[in-house]
Protein backbone atom coordinates (compact mmCIF):
# COMPACT_ATOMS: atom_id res chain seq x y z
CA UNK A 1 0.00 0.00 0.00
CA UNK A 2 1.45 3.36 -0.97
CA UNK A 3 1.99 6.22 1.47
CA UNK A 4 -0.96 8.24 0.07
CA UNK A 5 -3.55 5.49 0.46
CA UNK A 6 -3.92 5.13 4.20
CA UNK A 7 -6.97 3.28 5.43
CA UNK A 8 -8.37 4.38 8.79
CA UNK A 9 -10.51 1.42 9.74
CA UNK A 10 -11.24 2.53 13.29
CA UNK A 11 -12.96 5.81 12.33
CA UNK A 12 -15.80 4.30 10.31
CA UNK A 13 -14.88 6.22 7.15
CA UNK A 14 -12.50 4.67 4.67
CA UNK A 15 -10.67 7.36 2.70
CA UNK A 16 -10.39 5.06 -0.29
CA UNK A 17 -14.18 5.13 -0.68
CA UNK A 18 -14.24 8.87 -1.27
CA UNK A 19 -15.48 9.26 -4.85
CA UNK A 20 -12.83 10.09 -7.40
CA UNK A 21 -13.27 11.57 -10.86
CA UNK A 22 -15.62 9.89 -13.32
CA UNK A 23 -13.81 6.98 -15.07
CA UNK A 24 -13.23 7.65 -18.76
CA UNK A 25 -11.13 4.67 -19.83
CA UNK A 26 -11.53 0.93 -19.30
CA UNK A 27 -8.49 0.87 -16.99
CA UNK A 28 -10.01 3.60 -14.81
CA UNK A 29 -13.29 1.66 -14.63
CA UNK A 30 -11.48 -1.50 -13.53
CA UNK A 31 -9.49 0.44 -10.92
CA UNK A 32 -12.71 2.00 -9.59
CA UNK A 33 -14.37 -1.44 -9.43
CA UNK A 34 -11.44 -2.77 -7.36
CA UNK A 35 -11.60 0.32 -5.16
CA UNK A 36 -15.23 -0.43 -4.25
CA UNK A 37 -14.77 -4.24 -3.91
CA UNK A 38 -16.80 -5.00 -7.04
CA UNK A 39 -16.03 -7.12 -10.07
CA UNK A 40 -15.71 -5.08 -13.29
CA UNK A 41 -18.88 -6.66 -14.74
CA UNK A 42 -20.97 -5.40 -11.78
CA UNK A 43 -19.44 -1.93 -11.67
CA UNK A 44 -21.57 0.85 -13.17
CA UNK A 45 -20.94 4.47 -12.13
CA UNK A 46 -23.57 7.19 -11.94
CA UNK A 47 -24.00 9.40 -14.99
CA UNK A 48 -21.21 11.84 -15.71
CA UNK A 49 -22.00 15.24 -14.21
CA UNK A 50 -24.23 13.83 -11.45
CA UNK A 51 -21.70 14.87 -8.82
CA UNK A 52 -21.03 11.34 -7.55
CA UNK A 53 -17.80 10.83 -9.53
CA UNK A 54 -16.78 7.17 -9.78
CA UNK A 55 -19.10 5.96 -6.97
CA UNK A 56 -20.96 2.83 -8.13
CA UNK A 57 -24.67 2.82 -8.86
CA UNK A 58 -25.92 0.10 -6.53
CA UNK A 59 -29.46 -1.27 -6.21
CA UNK A 60 -31.58 0.45 -3.58
CA UNK A 61 -32.07 -2.36 -1.06
CA UNK A 62 -33.04 -1.41 2.49
CA UNK A 63 -31.77 -3.16 5.59
CA UNK A 64 -35.12 -4.76 6.26
CA UNK A 65 -35.15 -6.30 2.78
CA UNK A 66 -31.89 -8.18 3.35
CA UNK A 67 -31.84 -11.80 4.50
CA UNK A 68 -32.22 -11.86 8.30
CA UNK A 69 -30.60 -15.31 8.51
CA UNK A 70 -27.36 -14.33 6.76
CA UNK A 71 -24.27 -14.22 8.95
CA UNK A 72 -23.42 -10.49 8.77
CA UNK A 73 -20.36 -8.96 10.40
CA UNK A 74 -22.58 -6.28 11.89
CA UNK A 75 -25.99 -7.88 12.24
CA UNK A 76 -27.87 -4.85 13.59
CA UNK A 77 -27.18 -2.92 10.37
CA UNK A 78 -27.17 -6.13 8.26
CA UNK A 79 -23.85 -5.16 6.77
CA UNK A 80 -20.46 -6.80 6.24
CA UNK A 81 -17.08 -5.24 6.84
CA UNK A 82 -15.76 -3.39 3.78
CA UNK A 83 -19.08 -3.66 1.95
CA UNK A 84 -19.81 -0.76 -0.41
CA UNK A 85 -23.07 0.91 0.52
CA UNK A 86 -25.66 2.75 -1.56
CA UNK A 87 -25.14 6.50 -1.99
CA UNK A 88 -28.40 7.05 -0.04
CA UNK A 89 -27.55 4.52 2.67
CA UNK A 90 -29.01 6.67 5.44
CA UNK A 91 -32.44 6.62 3.76
CA UNK A 92 -32.49 2.83 3.57
CA UNK A 93 -31.65 2.25 7.22
CA UNK A 94 -34.19 0.20 9.13
CA UNK A 95 -35.17 2.93 11.59
CA UNK A 96 -36.34 5.13 8.73
CA UNK A 97 -37.70 2.67 6.21
CA UNK A 98 -39.72 0.18 8.25
CA UNK A 99 -43.19 1.32 9.34
CA UNK A 100 -43.68 -1.90 11.34
CA UNK A 101 -40.95 -1.30 13.91
CA UNK A 102 -41.50 -3.09 17.21
CA UNK A 103 -40.64 -0.63 19.99
CA UNK A 104 -39.51 -1.54 23.50
CA UNK A 105 -42.64 0.07 24.99
CA UNK A 106 -46.05 0.53 23.37
CA UNK A 107 -46.51 3.86 21.58
CA UNK A 108 -49.49 4.98 23.76
CA UNK A 109 -47.36 4.39 26.86
CA UNK A 110 -44.52 6.51 25.46
CA UNK A 111 -46.88 9.33 24.47
CA UNK A 112 -48.60 9.15 27.86
CA UNK A 113 -45.25 9.37 29.65
CA UNK A 114 -44.20 12.56 27.93
CA UNK A 115 -47.66 14.14 28.21
CA UNK A 116 -47.78 13.32 31.94
CA UNK A 117 -44.36 14.91 32.47
CA UNK A 118 -45.52 18.14 30.81
CA UNK A 119 -48.81 17.98 32.73
CA UNK A 120 -46.94 17.63 36.03
CA UNK A 121 -44.83 20.73 35.34
CA UNK A 122 -47.93 22.65 34.26
CA UNK A 123 -49.76 21.56 37.44
CA UNK A 124 -46.87 22.61 39.69
CA UNK A 125 -46.73 26.01 37.98
CA UNK A 126 -50.49 26.45 38.30
CA UNK A 127 -50.44 25.56 42.01
CA UNK A 128 -47.57 27.99 42.56
CA UNK A 129 -49.56 30.80 40.92
CA UNK A 130 -52.86 29.91 42.59
CA UNK A 131 -51.48 29.66 46.11
CA UNK A 132 -49.13 32.60 45.54
CA UNK A 133 -46.07 30.59 46.52
CA UNK A 134 -43.42 32.84 45.11
CA UNK A 135 -40.22 30.97 44.47
CA UNK A 136 -38.25 34.06 43.48
CA UNK A 137 -36.43 36.43 45.83
CA UNK A 138 -38.36 39.49 47.05
CA UNK A 139 -37.20 42.78 45.56
CA UNK A 140 -37.04 46.29 46.95
CA UNK A 141 -38.68 49.15 45.10
CA UNK A 142 -36.66 50.50 42.20
CA UNK A 143 -34.45 53.48 43.02
CA UNK A 144 -34.28 56.21 40.40
CA UNK A 145 -31.26 58.41 39.82
CA UNK A 146 -31.46 61.32 39.87
CA UNK A 147 -34.32 61.20 42.35
CA UNK A 148 -37.58 62.89 41.38
CA UNK A 149 -37.98 66.47 42.67
CA UNK A 150 -39.08 66.70 46.30
CA UNK A 151 -37.96 63.17 47.19
CA UNK A 152 -35.11 62.86 49.66
CA UNK A 153 -32.62 60.27 48.53
CA UNK A 154 -30.04 58.41 50.56
CA UNK A 155 -27.21 60.67 51.73
CA UNK A 156 -23.94 60.19 53.52
CA UNK A 157 -24.49 63.01 56.05
CA UNK A 158 -24.87 61.83 59.64
CA UNK A 159 -28.38 61.92 61.07
CA UNK A 160 -28.93 64.69 63.70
Amino acid sequence: MSEQRQVHRSSGWVRDYKPGPYPKTQEEREAAARKYNLIPEDYEPYEEGSGYGDYPKLPAVGQDSRDPYEDFDYYYRRRNFGETVHIDYDIHMSEKSNPNVIYRYPVPFMIGTIVSAFAAFFLFGWIDRKLDLRTSNPMKPKQYWPPPPGVKHYTFEPAD
